[in-house]
């Protein structure tokens, strides 16, 4: 995924070499560039309670048929999201929501579903970053 620059630079959550500290540095950084210029800044801060669950896979598979993902991969994904949310198989129905947590797929999952809300507002850099 790195050499394939899919990840936004904006996105600091479970990634080498990326952290909590290097988020605050841009942050800042984008900060003091605004008041030097003598621009108004805002700040909006969302935690997003219990965010693994609420990955929508329709979505989700969407964004990944878009970064590439096709075939027997793309299947793949599509019947393991289907059959595991938070590693206990769904015997009783369709899960429709949530990725698996406590394995790396899980944050990856994650990342890549909501890697893309920089396109929201692309004159402005969304600093992310997500923790278990």
């Amino acid at each position: 995924m790195i050499s394939y620059n899919i990840l936004s630079a904006h996105q600091f959550g479970f990634r080498k070499n990326h952290s909590t500290n290097l988020a605050l540095i841009n942050v800042i950084d984008e900060i003091y560039k605004h008041l030097d210029n003598y621009q108004n800044i805002i700040g909006i801060y969302l935690d997003l309670q219990k965010a693994f669950e609420t990955n929508d896979h329709e979505i989700l598979l969407c964004k990944l048929y878009r970064y590439g993902v096709r075939g027997s991969v793309y299947e793949w994904f599509k019947s393991y999201l289907s059959v595991y949310v938070n590693c206990t198989c769904s015997e009783f129905g369709d899960v429709k929501c949530g990725v698996p947590q406590g394995i790396v797929l899980g944050p990856l999952l994650f990342l890549l579903y909501v890697n893309d809300i920089q396109n929201c507002v692309p004159s402005i850099p969304i600093e992310l970053y997500a923790v278990c």
